[in-house]
C-alpha cells in the first residue's frame, strides 16, 4: 500500500472517523459529551482518538488508503448472499467456504490497520476466547 494513491492529508473528518472505529473494531462514540472519561475509556478508547487526531501528513494518507482497501472487502461479504441459493450451476460451482473467507479476509486488513495505527483491536476483532472478565 503506497502514498502515491493521491490521498488526502487532511485532518480526517468525523465520517472517517466513524470508518476507522468501525474497521479497528471500537464501537461508536455518540455525539454529546457523557461523561466517559474513566481510565477503562482512556486505555481502551482513548489512544485510537488520540492516534486519529494526531495522524502525520503521510499517516493521514496511509489510513485513508486502508479505509479504501477494506470497505471494498465489507461490501463483498454483504454480497455473498447473492449466491447462498446455489450450489453448482452448469460448471460453475459455489465455494462453499466464501462467506468464511471473505470474513477471514476482511478481519485480517481490519487487524492490520489497528497494527499500522497502534492500537489493540476493538471488541469486534477479538473472538470470544480473547475476552477476559
Amino acid at each position: 500500500m503506497s502514498e502515491s494513491t493521491g490521498f488526502s492529508d487532511m485532518p480526517l473528518s468525523d465520517a472517517e472517523k466513524t470508518d476507522v472505529r468501525r474497521f479497528c473494531g471500537y464501537p461508536a462514540i455518540g455525539a454529546t459529551a457523557s461523561g466517559e472519561n474513566s481510565w477503562r475509556f482512556f486505555q481502551t478508547y482513548g489512544a485510537l482518538e488520540w492516534r486519529m487526531n494526531n495522524l502525520s501528513s503521510s499517516e493521514l494518507i496511509q489510513a485513508r488508503t486502508y479505509v479504501a482497501q477494506i470497505l471494498p472487502l465489507e461490501v463483498a461479504i454483504l454480497g455473498v448472499s447473492a449466491n447462498l441459493d446455489t450450489d453448482q450451476a452448469a460448471v460453475w460451482k459455489h465455494n462453499a467456504n466464501e462467506t468464511r473467507d471473505r470474513m477471514s479476509l476482511f478481519c485480517l486488513w481490519r487487524k492490520r490497520f489497528c497494527g499500522f495505527l497502534g492500537v489493540p483491536p476493538g471488541p469486534d476483532l477479538q473472538s470470544m476466547a480473547d475476552i477476559i472478565i
